[in-house]
């Protein structure tokens, strides 16, 4: 390892570790901090927020593997083939439409994980390089405030799942006393799970390791058992997968492909920022690399073909296609089958909801006070905000879940991912000074904290992406024509026009006016 004394001030063009004494370069390229570089009680850091040692860095291809099987399998995840059918695509052409968003929303993830393994940082301290070290927060509370609700989402869905498997179990459970238009019993079944989730985030990540190595084989198998069982019960998988698209392959076709491929991204677009947060802990690139290439596209893609499949059958048996895996699992009078199903619930909804939606708005938040809120309390402000943005309005109709929630999200999400991928690749070349990253006045303070040719990246981006957002008549919360008219035709491409734009904002700004030090 390295570490010799600076000849000028750092910039982007710096390689890690040569030319400063407070960075250590190992042969394998991947840097740490010594002892001290960072001051203690500094307003830019905390244990959450500084880099993981070496020593700590020991995820590997299994791991990263085993998380994203696990939030692969999920009821929402599930729900997405169904949601496409409902729009009018066969199964063959929503399991494409799944197959192909994984594989595209993959490569963006493989570019900014790529930080965590060689400098051991969380998604805002990488934010800080790009936005500034106040600048930051401005990327990191948006991805926070998504989490949130994806949390919400999730947690309102793991406590459905567990009200109907109970009201299998103890009947008269579904017909208890209704409160705010739910029964009673189903929201003490969201808070129950609610307080289950935190209570294991908060013992920290290597309990959430330890908890994804066992979580993903468990619901793999969980979801063989149900297509098992329906496949016995339907004697073979019936019509519906020779049932015909209402959309064919032509022009009524390609409207809804569009984008419903930007939101099927987006569904993953979230990670595809905060990606670090997870790789920090990686033994090397290799394990990243490959883990998250085997964990993610193929997951998913299997996932959707198990839906179809399963569905398939309870079409021959029921004589209605059931896509809710958890009123499936809840027609079985079999008392075992009914608990295996329920712990598969619950297993597969927590194991995608802390490592998605609760890991990267704690370390959010923590960016944003690090003197008042660690990793825990980050934890417990997300599940507080999950239950207040009533999440069980996000997913009442295909159109308001696929359109307007992910839609939304991914054209927002992906002007900031083109913004970290320009600057962190283009820009800079895999290069960061560590030490700055916690460091006012360094390479990365800029203008007071901030780097307005990001801000500008994002704004700019992020209105072309979103700006024309529009809903179908009675379908949604968009004026049909967009918000803004004549940006309407690029709506459909929210995700893929945001991370265009803003990266090609960025570096055009970054040429023309670098910053003082480059």
């Amino acid at each position: 390892m390295t570490g010799t004394v600076p000849t000028s001030a750092p910039g982007p063009q710096d390689a890690p570790g040569s030319g400063t004494a407070d960075e250590l370069t190992h042969p394998d390229g991947r840097v740490e901090l010594p002892e001290g570089a960072i001051p203690d009680g500094s307003r830019f850091a905390n244990a959450d927020l500084r880099p993981v040692p070496l020593a700590k860095r020991r995820w590997t291809t299994y791991n990263f593997a085993a998380v994203w099987i696990g939030m692969a399998h999920n009821i929402p995840s599930w729900l997405l083939a169904s949601g496409l059918v409902a729009l009018g695509m066969d199964w063959k052409q929503a399991v494409f439409t799944i197959a192909l968003a994984n594989v595209i929303v993959l490569l963006p993830m493989l570019l900014t994980g790529h930080a965590g393994p060689k400098y051991g940082i969380p998604f805002p301290v990488f934010a800080r390089a790009s936005f500034g070290l106040r600048g930051a927060n401005l990327p990191a509370l948006i991805r926070a405030a998504v989490a949130c609700c994806w949390f919400g989402i999730q947690t309102w869905i793991g406590g459905q799942g567990i009200f109907v498997l109970l009201g299998k179990i103890f009947g008269g459970w579904t017909e208890a006393a209704k409160i705010g238009g739910q029964p009673w019993t189903l929201w003490l079944c969201f808070l129950l799970f609610w307080a289950l989730e935190l209570a294991i985030i908060y013992r920290g990540m290597e309990t959430l390791r330890r908890f994804e190595n066992w979580a993903a084989p468990f619901v793999i198998v969980g979801a063989f058992v149900l297509l098992a069982w329906m496949a016995v019960k339907a004697g073979g998988f019936g019509p519906l997968l020779d049932e015909p698209s209402k959309l064919g392959w032509g022009p009524e076709f390609w409207p809804v492909f569009f984008p419903s491929l930007m939101g099927m991204i987006a569904f993953w677009s979230t990670l595809s920022l905060n990606i670090p947060d997870f790789t920090r802990f990686g033994a090397g690139q290799r394990a990243q690399v490959w883990g998250q290439s085997l964990g993610l596209p193929t997951t998913m893609t299997l996932f959707a073909l198990l839906s179809v499949f399963v569905t398939s059958g309870s079409q021959v048996v029921y004589g209605t296609s059931i896509w809710d895996p958890v009123k499936l699992a809840g027609k079985t009078d079999n008392i075992f089958g009914l608990l295996f199903a329920l712990i598969t619930v619950l297993v597969a909804t927590i194991s995608v909801n802390l490592a998605a939606n609760v890991v990267s708005p704690a370390y959010d938040l923590a960016n944003l006070a690090p003197r008042f809120v660690n990793f825990r309390t980050g934890a417990l402000i997300t599940g507080v905000v999950g239950v207040v943005i009533m999440p069980w309005k996000l997913t009442e109709t295909p159109e308001l879940y696929i359109y307007t929630w992910l839609g939304t999200v991914g054209g927002l999400l992906g002007t900031v991912a083109g913004i970290l991928i320009a600057d962190y690749w283009l820009v800079r070349r895999t290069r960061l000074h560590l030490a700055d990253l916690y460091r006012e006045g360094g390479a990365y303070w800029y203008d007071a904290g901030w780097n307005w040719r990001a801000v500008a990246a994002f704004v700019v981006g992020g209105l072309l992406a979103v700006g024309g957002s529009y809903s179908a008549k009675g379908k949604g919360p968009f004026p049909a024509d967009g918000l803004i008219p004549f940006l309407q035709p690029l709506a459909d491409y929210g995700w893929a026009v945001g991370v265009a734009s803003s990266l090609l904002l960025y570096v055009a700004l970054t040429r023309v006016s670098p910053p003082k030090g480059t």
